[in-house]
């Protein structure tokens, strides 16, 4: 009979299914390799104790502190009329503060007789506050006596004591007990490294990696360990991305080279300006991968107004000239007409092939929605499969099957991280062979989450501003503490607008019903904190408020997600025609607008964005002759990390410097999950920021490896973590590219 290996025994059959139950539930933790591979969030000293004074509120927390004082109180309650309900007190300290815990009822009895002056412990539970003083109501204990050598060594061995992340339902000490049991089976882990890899790098072996990271008798141990374990995270993902870097190289591809004097050289002759030395680079690293008979895959990384669609319109008519046919997917509807009208314009009469005027090389632009009329979608759709369409332009509508091309050979896709990878091979299937592919994103990525998240794209990056963008000056507008800023604000926006701009103003709810439920738990979130007690302000609202008062007179109009799309487009249009004054929006701005008469921009509860969402909306403004101007209107007190995320996007314009702040600012697990469908994450250890010299090595040699052995032949224990990472939601996560 087959003997299951050992990492991979389920839990159940070695902790016992109630224990294994909660594990699978709420840590999702199913096998013995699961539970080797939950780390330790941190360690406590025996000698050094938690800081209580840092305890957070409302959340699960395990300390190690000592018992100071314990009271035990009788009282009448309705339950107890003759006194006799009781309530326990304890008080415990580590030198940095002091934390109150309370036992009522019958739960009063054990902690009387067992926390008393001088014991040491750890304790669990939920932090509150009880008349003004932090407590725990109720947590779970266990005692650090020493007194039971055997138990004392077998379970707390060393000084250090390895706190785990833990849930209610599981303390971190039980989590340290059934990690006790499976230790043993360490040692038959499977290493997934090369041998002259590890021994190169002078890296501990994956069973003795394990055991540190679980055990340690000293500081040295966990480095050692986490040395070790942040390699193999590393190396398993990018050998994992350069198989598919490989896999794609092999597929076959139709080789697209531009016609002399054909249409790219009728456009490049038209353009009213010269290309930046950036975009000329990164058109020529784009022709000559457009030129090659494998299937492009490139990231365009490039700030909002560097000149990203400049760049791919450049590329998508080379492929034109070669016969072949592009498109450009956007994820909204506004944004895809948006691109229609922009690349129109921009091509002039090379747009009109076939049409009175077109020009002699022109072709024609398609834009394929999915609320266009019949009769429109009908024509579109004839265009692209007679090959009239040499350009179309549109939303995830192209991907249903009853879209047929007459010949792919470009895929333009704007926006990465709204848009899944099931997509990227539905439209791959349109192509007689698959087509190139070109990915843009405005959000900047620092390099090492580009190799992580993005790992199987080569990567582009347009880092300066076409002459003629002018400089965004941006200001913080401290509502609660300064309210004569906020009436100055509005004062500007009055000004620009007499200066004959025009100005946006945006906010992070619309305003209606249905928003303010449609996510129980933003509200629960932003109530925890105490300048969020109100709800984030509403488009409706503020419109309302802005052409009643402060900006009486002015031509106010409102632009959001769920109005329809007709009436979205005409909103747009009548802003970009100059005859509105300010638009009062949601983020639906905040990808792919371009106004350049817009020079102004109030983002109310500016707190309520991420530092790179401020960024991209601050982009829509500067983008003609005059000068930009964004303030950030926010009512969180000074000293909030909130007022520090946006003193940090006031004091720089470098979006590739705010997102490595965005990045430190948020968790790890984040940053990788916006691109994963809500997969975990697959880092534990690994840092994408802080280890970003691994992740560069560990590519370099991934590379080389799958180059050799693209089979991994002689490696097992690679394999077997591939496997691991790549099972069904990790599949997803990679492959989003």
């Amino acid at each position: 009979m087959d003997l299951v290996p050992a990492l991979e025994e389920p839990l159940k059959k070695v902790l016992g299914p109630a224990t294994a139950k909660v594990m699978a539930e709420h840590l999702g933790l199913h096998t013995v390799g699961d539970l080797l591979h939950h780390y330790p969030r941190r360690y406590e000293e025996r000698g050094q104790l938690t800081h209580l004074a840092d305890l957070p509120m409302d959340e699960h927390v395990t300390v190690v502190a000592m018992v100071a004082d314990a009271r035990l109180h009788t009282f009448a309650s309705a339950k107890a009329p003759r006194g006799k309900g009781q309530r326990l007190e304890v008080t415990i300290t580590d030198g940095s503060g002091r934390l109150q815990l309370v036992f009522f009822g019958n739960g009063v009895h054990k902690p009387h007789k067992e926390l008393l002056p001088g014991t040491r412990a750890m304790f669990a539970g939920k932090v509150s506050v009880f008349n003004r003083r932090l407590q725990l109501a109720h947590p779970a204990y266990e005692l650090l006596r020493g007194d039971d050598p055997a138990e004392s060594v077998e379970t707390w061995a060393g000084t250090l004591i390895p706190l785990y992340p833990a849930t209610a339902k599981l303390e971190s000490w039980k989590i340290g007990k059934a990690v006790q049991i499976v230790l043993p089976s360490a040692q038959e882990a499977l290493d997934p490294l090369p041998p002259p890899l590890r021994e190169g790098r002078g890296l501990v072996s994956l069973p003795e990696a394990l055991l540190k990271i679980h055990r340690p008798h000293t500081k040295a141990d966990i480095a050692a360990a986490r040395d070790r374990l942040k390699w193999d995270e590393a190396f398993v993902l990018q050998v994992a991305l350069a198989r598919r870097r490989h896999a794609d190289a092999l597929l076959p591809a139709v080789a697209r080279r531009p016609a002399p004097d054909g249409l790219l050289t009728a456009f490049d002759d038209r353009l009213p300006f010269t290309l930046t030395d950036g975009q000329q680079k990164v058109s020529k690293e784009i022709f000559d991968d457009l030129a090659t008979e494998h299937p492009m895959h490139r990231l365009l990384q490039g700030e909002v107004g560097s000149g990203k669609t400049l760049v791919a319109l450049r590329a998508m008519l080379a492929v034109v000239d070669a016969g072949g046919q592009a498109v450009m997917l956007a994820p909204t509807e506004v944004l895809a007409q948006q691109h229609h009208r922009s690349i129109t314009e921009m091509m002039g009469e090379l747009a009109e092939g076939g049409m009175l005027g077109g020009a002699d090389h022109a072709t024609k632009v398609v834009l394929l929605t999915g609320s266009m009329g019949t009769a429109a979608r009908r024509q579109a759709m004839l265009d692209l499969v007679t090959g009239d369409a040499g350009i179309v332009i549109g939303t995830h509508a192209l991907i249903e099957d009853k879209v047929q091309f007459h010949d792919l050979g470009l895929v333009v896709v704007d926006e990465q991280h709204r848009f899944g990878v099931e997509q990227r091979d539905a439209l791959r299937g349109k192509g007689k062979q698959p087509p190139h592919l070109l990915v843009m994103t405005a959000t900047p990525i620092p390099r090492t989450v580009a190799m992580t998240v993005f790992g199987d794209l080569e990567t582009s990056v347009l880092d300066q501003l076409p002459a003629g963008r002018s400089p965004i000056a941006t200001h913080l507008v401290p509502a609660a503490d300064k309210p004569h800023f906020l009436a100055r604000a509005w004062e500007r926006v009055r000004e620009e607008v007499g200066n004959g701009h025009q100005a946006y103003v945006v906010c992070p709810r619309i305003g209606d019903d249905i928003d303010e439920a449609a996510d129980p738990k933003k509200a629960k979130k932003s109530a925890e904190d105490e300048a969020e007690k109100r709800p984030p302000l509403a488009v409706l609202d503020v419109a309302d408020h802005l052409a009643k008062g402060p900006l009486n007179g002015l031509r106010v109009e409102v632009l959001h997600g769920r109005m329809h799309p007709d009436d979205k487009d005409a909103v747009m249009r009548r802003f970009a025609a100059g005859d509105t004054d300010v638009l009062v929006a949601t983020t639906v701005i905040e990808v792919g607008v371009n106004v350049p008469n817009a020079t102004a921009m109030v983002i109310m509860d500016a707190d309520r964005f991420g530092v790179s969402q401020l960024h991209q909306l601050r982009g829509r403004v500067g983008r003609g002759s005059a000068p930009g101007l964004c303030l950030l209107v926010t009512e969180m007190p000074e000293a909030s990390a909130a007022r520090q995320r946006l003193t940090a996007v006031a004091s720089t314009l470098d979006g590739f410097e705010l997102s490595r702040i965005d990045l430190e600012q948020r968790r790890e697990g984040d940053v990788l999950g916006q691109a994963q469908s809500g997969a975990r994450s697959s880092l534990r250890v690994l840092a994408v920021i802080e280890d970003e010299e691994i992740i560069a090595e560990a590519r370099e040699e991934a590379t080389a490896l799958v180059a050799e052995d693209p089979e991994l032949t002689d490696l097992p224990g690679l394999r077997t973590a591939l496997d691991a990472l790549l099972d069904e939601e990790r599949e997803q996560y990679l492959e989003k590219g």
